[in-house]
């Protein structure tokens, strides 16, 4: 099998850039006249998986969502994985996993085993350090999956950790980013991507990355395609993926209309196809 950075941007070639969420919160549910269950959640799963799979580089379950039913939303989740899977599509977990020794190395292998929930890459949290990452990032490099790091969030909360500088100048999102860029060093697109907020007023030096720029907060939340060429450098835009869901969520429950409203946005974000 070839290397998970391989696959996504060939993935990104044949579909265009978007990553696109499945995102079950109750209001969406409501929206989409569903009722508030696992019966609601599996309606809901189902009819993005029809809509996506086969049509768009990668997609991004919220895991909080499923877990929020128990063990009925982890089946869902799982069943969702294995077809997505199955069609070819990739599938990102958005778990948001970050822990230490023997207890990351577990997250490691839910998200990147060979277990029901295993998935072609995985969110973590590197805010117990960059190390803490290294059980998921040694079990993605050995099974030939991806790690999306998060880096310079676009919530309010995160500015006064994330840009906070060290004494050699870099703030810490900087230092996320290099580090990620480390374990890509050498590879044709690294599997290592980092997670950028599309809304922030300014972006880390991405420039020696190589690998993908996860960038969330497209659509509803405000971020676009300009707000995306004000953030990075014209030579790198080839490595974003925007994260879009709300935006195409809230045209169903229509599979159809779900799937007119990713083409859209993949003519929006045809500028960004290497």
């Amino acid at each position: 099998m070839t290397t998970f950075g391989v696959r996504l941007r060939e993935a990104m070639r044949a579909h265009g850039p978007l990553c696109v969420g499945i995102d079950p919160h109750p209001p969406l549910l409501r929206a989409w006249g569903l009722s508030e269950d696992v019966t609601g959640l599996k309606a809901f799963t189902d009819a993005c998986v029809e809509a996506f799979a086969g049509r768009v580089a990668l997609v991004k379950p919220q895991v909080a969502f499923f877990e929020a039913y128990g063990s009925g939303g982890i089946m869902v989740l799982e069943e969702a994985i294995g077809e997505l899977r199955e069609a070819g599509t990739l599938v990102l977990a958005d778990a948001k996993r970050g822990d230490i020794g023997s207890t990351m190395d577990a997250y490691a292998h839910a998200w990147l085993g060979d277990g029901p929930l295993g998935s072609d890459a995985v969110t973590v949290s590197p805010y117990l350090g960059f190390g803490s990452l290294a059980p998921a990032l040694e079990l993605a490099r050995a099974n030939d999956r991806g790690v999306f790091v998060l880096a310079a969030t676009s919530n309010p909360e995160a500015a006064e950790l994330q840009r906070i500088t060290g004494p050699d100048g870099r703030s810490i999102a900087q230092r996320m980013v290099d580090d990620a860029a480390a374990h890509n060093a050498g590879a044709e697109f690294g599997s290592v991507g980092v997670v950028v907020g599309a809304t922030l007023t300014e972006a880390p030096d991405l420039s020696t990355l190589n690998g993908p720029i996860l960038m969330p907060g497209v659509g509803a939340q405000g971020g676009g395609a300009d707000s995306i060429r004000k953030l990075v450098r014209d030579s790198d835009l080839g490595a974003v993926v925007p994260n879009v869901s709300r935006e195409v969520l809230k045209a169903g429950p229509s599979v159809g209309a779900l799937q007119v409203r990713v083409h859209r946005l993949t003519d929006e974000f045809e500028f960004l196809r290497d």
